[in-house]
């Protein structure tokens, strides 16, 4: 059967079918066709790496199922020690708890059952013992709103409230993950320098020391170290530095927004780019039914960006095992930040508004306990230009309409940026497929044998508010090594 596949179907073919039998929980089928066309065409290309991955995809996903229904349900009455099995059944059969039928078995995801407390109020209701849901303070109305609203009013500047804050960022290596002497390459998430929102960015040390800083110029920025892995010891690295960071806020005017001239510039910001935003016809049906006859751009993006808001957060399988994840958002029931964010960017360019991709880590100074890898994104609207929108802050409680949609158009001053895109290559390259496809906010590490995937190591994100000095005076520029 395998041979036949390869000989009457084009490799690419045979890829598109992969990624559907993969999506669908066939995997014997899935691999069936992927040893058949490699062992067809042997060599490397493109294709092959792709088909390659989808093998790996396959072994991640599994990851990401880990228990079988007697493992689930033993979950829920850990919480909900009556819940009886036609409960579990119905809520699973409602969407409310992920699952994946895997070649016929059905798999549950390992966050499935949490996440049914953030879907049901029912099921929340008969928690033995609630705890409340872990949210950052910026994600309900906050005196750090008005004070930027205010600041931003008062001194006519779409930059304002600056915070300087120091940051160390780690990455560990489990101990005999790699073999005694194996160099081991590590990329940790490193700032963007960008006017007006994070500035004066200085390096400060490296464990080991001579970390490499990618140039400003990539849109995923990070700094580049090697340690040799010693046996039965873990493996370390970090980076510290410190920076400024400004709130943004835009007073926009919905009756002075125009449709914006696509200039070449923005071209690749309206146009779909697979796999993650592609204009599917579900996706069309989504935004005619939410958009309607609206045409002023403002207006558009506000209805959009209230509907995606509308999707309930719930966590999320890791990215690199979803084929579409503006699709995934749109039909799971539920989606993370990064997820609603690639949603509303396919919805905004379907629409013919720029929109683009930005992601980092958020955190407060005055919850010292909190902090948290967050994405949020940008769209362009004539004549203000780029502006922020984070869809999953959402809309804020309260009446006054300049705090409740403070983040379509403003952003706190608590949080830090390392992209301005998704998928894009490091500096230097990486050899093997990436842990993460899309985002960069834990890192990434190799070695010679192939990628360190998320089970092999661990991470850190430490951080320290320092003194600003004067009232939004700029830092002197400190020389950062750049590759």
């Amino acid at each position: 059967m395998a041979s036949a596949l390869a000989a009457a179907e084009p490799i690419d073919a045979t890829l598109s079918q992969v990624i559907a039998d993969v999506d669908a929980g066939r995997f014997a089928q899935a691999e069936r066709r992927i040893a058949s066309a490699l062992a067809a065409s042997p060599g490397q290309s493109g294709t092959h790496d792709a088909l390659r991955f989808e093998r790996e995809r396959m072994r991640r996903m599994r990851l990401d199922f880990p228990l079988d229904r007697a493992q689930a349900l033993a979950r829920l009455r850990a919480q909900v020690p009556d819940a009886s099995e036609a409960e579990f059944d119905a809520w699973d059969a409602a969407g409310l708890i992920e699952h994946l039928d895997i070649d016929g078995q059905r798999r549950y995801f390992a966050r499935s059952v949490s996440n049914l407390f953030r879907l049901s109020p029912q099921a929340a209701a008969r928690r033995a013992s609630p705890r409340p849901f872990s949210e950052g303070p910026y994600e309900r109305l906050h005196p750090h709103h008005r004070e930027v609203v205010e600041a931003a009013h008062a001194s006519g500047s779409t930059s304002v409230a600056p915070r300087r804050v120091r940051i160390t960022q780690s990455l560990t290596v489990k101990a005999d993950a790699v073999p005694a002497g194996e160099t081991i390459r590590a990329w940790i998430p490193y700032p963007r320098q960008i006017p007006g929102q994070q500035e004066d960015i200085a390096l400060i040390a490296s464990t080991p020391a001579g970390a490499q800083v990618a140039p400003a110029s990539a849109l995923q920025r990070t700094a580049y170290l090697e340690r040799a892995a010693q046996a039965g010891q873990p493996t370390r690295f970090d980076v510290t530095y410190e920076l400024t960071i400004y709130a943004r806020r835009f007073d926009i005017d919905p009756d002075k927004v125009v449709p914006a001239r696509i200039t070449p510039e923005l071209a690749p910001f309206v146009e779909p780019r697979a796999p993650h935003v592609v204009f599917t016809p579900a996706l069309r049906r989504f935004s005619e039914r939410v958009v309607g006859d609206e045409r002023n751009p403002y207006r558009i993006a506000q209805k959009l960006f209230a509907a995606v808001d509308d999707i309930p957060w719930a966590g999320a399988r890791e990215y690199s095992t979803i084929s579409n994840i503006s699709d995934y958002a749109l039909h799971a029931g539920h989606a993370d930040c990064g997820q609603q964010t690639l949603l509303l960017i396919a919805l905004l360019r379907l629409n013919g508004i720029p929109a683009r991709w930005q992601s980092g880590w958020v955190y407060s100074d005055e919850d010292v306990g909190y902090d948290n890898m967050h994405d949020w994104g940008w769209l362009y609207l004539a004549p203000y230009g780029w502006v922020p929108m984070d869809v999953t802050t959402g809309l804020l409680d309260g009446g006054d309409p300049a705090l409740r949609g403070f983040y379509l158009g403003g952003l706190d001053a608590y949080r830090i940026a390392f992209n301005d895109d998704y998928s894009r290559d490091f500096v230097p390259a990486k050899r093997h497929f990436r842990s993460e496809t899309v985002d960069l906010q834990r890192g990434e590490a190799e070695w010679s044998g192939g990628n360190l995937y998320f089970d092999q190591w661990g991470y850190d994100f430490e951080w320290k508010m320092l003194p600003v000095k004067g009232s939004g005076q700029r830092y002197p520029a400190q020389p950062t090594p750049d590759i």
